[in-house]
């Protein structure tokens, strides 16, 4: 047929129909996702980062993708969401991976390691190095593809019903620390309990637990652990820059378009980014406040840092000979460390150093 000829007969919204085809074959079906999440409601912070990528990928969607988020404990315990997403009871959840140490201790590499990366730090070896790559291989042994959503940035060290002064304060301490940093904890002669953030102020109120730590000022107030642990420790040297991820179900992933693929990356580096910047927004008036109300900030002893440092050192090289998984992520991460470290030392810690040290 003339193409002319075919003008007249189809008339020209029959043309345009024909040219638009394509996309109304592939316009965007209505979804609707659940999201459990591994932190309270009360931190808006934390648990309002996965509030804040449901929200963007409803408006990216033209609210034709709905993700609905659930505290922890509403759909599942706070520990239990890899396994929800794992066998598909979830779509998604938005969790810290060292939590799931227990699976396999390279779930921690994913969020943070004592004496690991800062967040800057963190965020390029996951978007520009091989983090996102490696992590990736790793948790499709789980049904799971990852993306960052957040990070804390450099911790506080935690709530201290008593002072700590000396190396030997450590022992027998019981300390809720977040998944794998119990670890070192252990070696160095406390007993590490993992316990989700809900639960921890009345563990430590009652006396089940002798400090806790959890993120940082303005969490930890709304949290009041400053009421029953006077003592407040920094730096949170386990937690330089841990980062919080979104972890998806892999075949729920794959059904999705490619523009809602589009739409979760860019929802959760949105996410990522906001989490930080309230952090750091939230943090030092939160401080304050603390301080006011009689928190007394210390300095973990230098003799507790160097031992900390040392058998943090020795639990990765026995970890590397022991797990192929580990060695594998680990010495891509340590290498990576290495070099950042080398860059970090000549700029952001002189000028932090310097600025610090003013009267502003």
């Amino acid at each position: 047929m003339e193409r002319r000829s075919f003008v007249r007969s189809a008339g020209l919204a029959g043309v345009l129909a024909a040219a638009s085809a394509p996309a109304i074959v592939h316009a965007q079906a209505n979804i609707r996702w659940r999201l459990a999440s591994s932190f309270p409601k009360s931190l808006d912070t934390i648990f309002g980062s996965a509030e804040v990528f449901a929200k963007k990928v409803s408006e990216m969607s033209g609210g034709k993708f709905q993700i609905s988020v659930h505290a922890a404990g509403e759909l599942m315990p706070a520990f239990g969401v890899v396994d929800g997403v794992q066998n598909g009871t979830i779509e998604a959840s938005h969790t810290v991976p060292y939590y799931f140490f227990g699976k396999d201790p390279t779930f921690a590499i994913g969020a943070a390691i004592p004496f690991g990366l800062n967040s800057r730090q963190m965020s390029a070896w996951m978007f520009e190095g091989n983090g996102l790559k490696l992590m990736r291989e790793f948790y499709a042994q789980y049904s799971i593809i990852s993306f960052p959503g957040g990070n804390t940035g450099a911790q506080m060290g935690g709530w201290f019903r008593k002072d700590m002064k000396t190396l030997a304060d450590m022992k027998g301490l019981k300390f809720r620390i977040g998944g794998f940093a119990g670890k070192v904890v252990e070696r160095l002669g406390g007993v590490p309990q993992n316990i989700p953030g809900g639960e921890v102020y009345q563990a430590l109120e009652k006396g089940t637990i002798d400090a806790a730590e959890w993120v940082g000022p303005y969490d930890d107030e709304k949290l009041g652990f400053y009421k029953v642990a006077p003592f407040y420790a920094y730096p949170g040297w386990w937690e330089g820059g841990p980062e919080v991820d979104f972890f998806l179900n892999r075949k729920a992933y794959d059904a999705l378009s490619p523009e809602y693929k589009a739409i979760v990356e860019s929802a959760s580096a949105y996410a990522h980014v906001d989490m930080q910047a309230k952090y750091d927004a939230r943090n030092p008036a939160a401080l304050k406040r603390l301080v006011a109300n009689g928190a007394k900030l210390f300095r973990f002893p230098k003799d507790v840092m160097e031992a900390a440092f040392k058998e943090s050192m020795a639990l990765y090289s026995e970890l590397s000979a022991s797990n192929p998984a580990w060695k594998k992520v680990y010495e891509d991460y340590a290498s990576f460390r290495r070099d950042a470290n080398l860059w970090f030392r000549f700029t952001e810690a002189g000028f932090d150093d310097f600025m610090q040290a003013q009267k502003l």
